[in-house]
């Protein structure tokens, strides 16, 4: 499971063996036994959410798309 990194207490990561055949480019958010998934193509969504507040998918959503272009590199590094 890499970790592409923190912030703010929140863990965001991707898992190596999820989806045959692979899904495409999405990051997992946990903090505190809650997780989310966000899908960054083709437009920046929640996939599924388990238990975060709608405030905190926001503010989840905006740090996602700030570090998109991370997420990206380290899947694509990570995948190839």
């Amino acid at each position: 499971m890499p970790v592409v990194f923190h912030q703010r207490g929140f863990k965001f990561f991707f898992y190596s063996n999820e989806g045959m055949p692979r899904e495409p480019v999405h990051i997992h958010v946990e903090k505190d036994n809650l997780e989310a998934k966000f899908w960054l193509e083709p437009e920046l969504r929640v996939s599924y959410n388990d238990g975060y507040d709608a405030r905190t998918l926001r503010e989840l959503l905006g740090i996602v798309e700030l570090n998109k272009d991370l997420i990206e590199r380290a899947w694509n590094e990570f995948f190839r």
